[in-house]
């Protein structure tokens, strides 16, 4: 019979079983009526991205799900692509073509400059799908979308004219998040806010009628102030009613501007007294309407000043304007005071830039319409959160929702299907791109120049993508999906859109479940990024390591729904387990014959206990690992089979069958290694989803004739396992005996060469006899010489003794010990140990330290505070133990 290697390589695994499994397209789906479908939708990465630690962890989640469905017999889609990500991708190809033929996209027009993109796109775009394989998730490969494909494009297309046509879309001026390199709107979720050190000026605003009176108002932005139309104080305040009605003169623009209240005003903040922009700040423009203030936008699409201020700040760039603007208040005298300030400032997530807020017409959704039964289908159960919490912040989002500003000034994207003609001013949104105007008949119809945000393809992702708007096959049969799976910054920008566009366009929900990772943090808790060096390459790990030991490592510290703190220590425990399981089977599968090697298990009358206990905890945790999965406890489901396979079969059953199978005694050889070799074949099957690779080689070597490869194998059910509670106690009972003999072993420094004498009393009359029933397992697994059981046992003079279920267990140690040597060494050890103590108490004590170092690492210190003690107390008395 095969045998495996000695050691395992992943890299001579992974890509050969990847391939293997294309090639059988054993992650293609069709519909089949006969089975029940279960579908997940990946989210899209954009076609700019490079695989992250974030993209490893969302996507072995989804790769658990789908291989554990297909395993359990459902016809499994996992449809993968790639978003066209307009901002990202506009922005690196107008960088690319910079870099190589010195030109800028208005140097190839708009035609031209987009034809370079697509060829850029397939070129370079949607290298992360190739990367995302190394992993190995069993996406079916060829459906692959892309959000400006023709089949998604055209979705777009209808929903856009759906909602014009419903009044739901409409053009507006409205305050919109602008880029002013990028020159364009952003959606608040291009926006990155970051705590800035800044000031906060003090101005002084002459009030007209009244010689001396001042009007003092605090600013962030000087520069904005070229802008204001009015200042506003709360209406409570007792400080301003004399003024309210009246005018302030404002400084360097030398316009009059009202004095008037409104109930947005924080009476605390600064003064009270608050400068009004409605051109350039969202507040201001609420404030704005509600009073009818004039709208004054004083700035270029690149931030630079306009025309509309004073002569001598035109053409500035805004920050240049603030330093000339601070300047002549002080030189007016009209610079009360300036103070430090820390406050939250929005940057351009692509370009790195403060974004500016601006006054601009721009076409949105209105979004109440929408949010009304999307609230309803969560909260009603329909569609299920986990962890429950978000759904809080989903409500909140919903509830005060506002209307979506979709239009971008780009040329990468889907262009805005509403046309306009010059003649007659006929306009309207169309399907169909018109050759004439259908009103006048004129040909001097233009389309719109801009295009739609990302995010208006990314909401119709779960049935764009199967055909709609057409009645099609794959929609009625995979529509709606069961999971997805994301992260919960994107909670309102792509989950909550999907889940109104369902019900708007499909009448249904998008899916059934929705998980919500956590961050990948590094150890100190920071949010892993290139700018602090702290992200590995995913693509290096796998190159150490293995994408098996990459995912299950993952996996064990990936706590449902809260953030993770990762080191690639963790991946070096998935490796041990790797390497752990493959020595194991290899175990197994050089002992078994043909006999044995189906996995067969044998009449109940011949297992033994030992088989017994190994069944019943192979049942345990199959039911422990269905229910941890079905509760979305990724981790608790890994640590199951984590432990079954390190502790209970590797470290126990194979030690305890060695005898067995190394013995004369035929019947009890060939009923251990079917055992074992049952065992082997569920836990392999178990650990599919998490390790696929490893799992899928070894099972070649173990599987019969009549078996699939173990991507399609069928799930292990736990329902025919017998169970043995009487052999779960006995052999707890034993192995605890044998665990306390190893510590007493280890904290004494017994050399492993030499064997111990072990005295066992007390307890039961039948728990001694279960000990004496195993004998040879005790003395075998505990490494001991002379081996006494009674119901009363003498304590030798020197001794290290420990209790198990009433068992007083003694180890004595003189003759297998130098006690003088191992005095010296643990009294050293007891010196060192109240060093570091000494230093780590020094450290908290210190109110610099605790005040000023993050969180995590004072709790990190003090849980080191905590060990430290602890293992000084265990010391010492081991220490009183030699002294006795």
């Amino acid at each position: 019979m095969k045998e495996l290697p000695k050691i395992y390589d992943p890299n001579n695994v992974e890509d050969k079983w990847f391939d293997h499994w294309l090639e059988k397209k054993y992650f293609h789906s069709e519909p089949q009526p006969e089975k029940k479908a279960f579908t997940v939708m990946i989210p899209p990465p954009n076609i700019t991205g490079m695989l992250t630690m974030g993209h490893i962890l969302n996507n072995t989640l989804q790769d658990i799900l789908v291989r554990k469905a297909r395993m359990e017999g459902y016809e499994t889609m996992w449809l993968p692509g790639t978003d066209h990500a307009g901002i990202a991708t506009q922005a690196r190809v107008e960088k690319f073509i910079r870099e190589q033929d010195g030109k800028t996209r208005h140097d190839y027009g708009r035609e031209a400059f987009i034809e370079r993109i697509w060829e850029w796109k397939e070129q370079y775009g949607g290298i992360i799908i190739r990367q995302l394989q190394k992993l190995g998730v069993s996406c079916d490969w060829d459906r692959e979308r892309f959000t400006l494909d023709e089949g998604l494009s055209k979705a777009v297309r209808e929903v856009f004219v759906r909602l014009y046509e419903k009044g739901l879309i409409y053009k507006g001026r409205r305050i919109i998040n602008w880029c002013p390199v990028s020159h364009t709107a952003l959606s608040d979720e291009e926006v990155i806010y970051r705590e800035s050190e800044g000031h906060l000026w003090y101005f002084r605003y002459p009030v007209s009628g009244l010689k001396d009176r001042h009007l003092v108002i605090a600013t962030t932005r000087p520069e904005t102030m070229l802008g204001d139309t009015a200042v506003a104080v709360n209406p409570r305040d007792r400080r301003y009613r004399d003024l309210l009605g009246k005018t302030v003169l404002l400084p360097i623009a030398e316009r009059e501007i009202p004095v008037i209240a409104d109930d947005y005003v924080d009476m605390e903040f600064g003064t009270g007294a608050v400068k009004i922009t409605p051109a350039h700040d969202p507040n201001d423009y609420e404030i704005g309407l509600r009073h009818g203030l004039e709208f004054l936008n004083v700035m270029n699409e690149d931030a630079s000043m306009n025309d509309t201020v004073p002569e001598r700040f035109a053409g500035m760039d805004r920050y240049a304007c603030r330093k000339a603007v601070v300047r002549e208040f002080e030189a007016k005298g009209l610079l009360e005071k300036v103070e430090d300030y820390t406050h939250s400032v929005g940057y351009s997530e692509r370009a790195g830039v403060p974004i500016e807020p601006r006054l601009s017409e721009q076409w949105f959704v209105k979004m109440k319409p929408l949010a009304e039964p999307a609230l309803k289908a969560v909260n009603n159960g329909d569609i299920r959160f986990n962890p429950h919490r978000w759904v809080k912040t989903y409500n909140h989002w919903l509830e005060n929702i506002r209307d979506w500003c979709i239009s971008r000034q780009l040329w990468w994207g889907h262009r805005i299907p509403v046309f306009s003609c010059a003649d007659c001013g006929w306009e309207s949104a169309l399907r169909e791109d018109p050759d004439r105007c259908p009103v006048c008949g004129s040909a001097k119809v233009r389309q719109d120049e801009d295009v739609l945000d990302t995010w208006f393809s990314s909401w119709l992702w779960p049935f764009s993508t199967l055909g709609w708007p057409e009645d099609t096959p794959d929609l009625e049969y995979y529509y709606p999906t069961d999971d997805l799976v994301t992260a919960p910054d994107i909670i309102f920008f792509w989950v909550a859109r999907m889940i109104m566009a369902g019900l708007e366009f499909m009448d249904d929900i998008p899916f059934k479940n929705v998980y919500f990772t956590g961050l990948i943090r590094d150890m100190q808790g920071r949010k892993m990024s290139k700018s602090l060096g702290n992200s590995p390459d995913p693509l290096d790990i796998i190159e150490d390591y293995g994408a098996d030991a990459l995912r299950f490592g993952m996996m064990l510290i990936a706590p449902k729904g809260h953030d993770i703190l990762f080191d690639t220590s963790q991946i070096e425990v998935g490796r041990n387990f790797m390497n752990k399981l493959w020595n194991a089977s290899r175990f197994v599968l050089m002992n078994r014959n043909e006999k044995t090697g189906a996995g067969t298990l044998p009449q109940k009358d011949e297992l033994l206990l030992a088989d017994r206990w190994i069944l019943s905890r192979l049942k345990a945790t199959i039911r422990s690992v269905d229910g941890n999965l079905s509760r979305y406890r990724f981790n608790d489901a890994a640590k199951d089979i984590y432990d079954f396979t390190w502790s209970n079969f590797c470290d126990w059953y194979i030690e305890l069958i060695k005898p067995r199978l190394y013995g004369n005694n035929e019947k009890e050889r060939s009923s251990a290694l079917s055992t074992a070799v049952y065992v082997l074949r569920s836990l392999l099957k178990l650990l599919h989803p998490y390790a696929p690779f490893i799992t899928e080689e070894i099972w070649q070597f173990l599987k019969t004739s009549d078996d699939p490869d173990i991507i399609l194998a069928p799930w292990p059910g736990e329902e025919k396992i017998p169970a043995d509670k009487a052999a779960v106690r006995d052999m707890e009972l034993i192995m605890g005996v044998i665990t306390a003999i190893r510590t007493i072993r280890s904290e004494m420094t017994v050399p492993p060469s030499k064997k111990a004498d072990v005295l066992i009393g007390g307890g039961t009359e039948e728990s001694r006899k279960i000990l004496e029933a195993r004998r040879g397992d005790l003395i075998s697994l505990g490494k001991i010489g002379a081996l006494k059981i009674a119901g009363k046992v003498e304590k030798p003079a020197l001794a290290s003794s420990a209790v198990v279920k009433g068992l007083e267990i003694y180890v004595p140690l003189e003759g297998l010990i130098d006690i003088e040597k191992e005095r010296e060494r643990l009294q050293k050890e007891i010196s060192a140990y109240e060093g570091r103590i000494n230093a780590s108490q020094s450290k908290l004590e210190n109110p610099a330290f605790v005040t000023r170092a993050p969180e995590k690492i004072v709790e990190h210190e003090r849980k080191k505070l905590g060990n430290y003690r602890e293992t000084l107390a265990l010391l010492k008395e081991n220490y009183r133990k030699l002294t006795v």
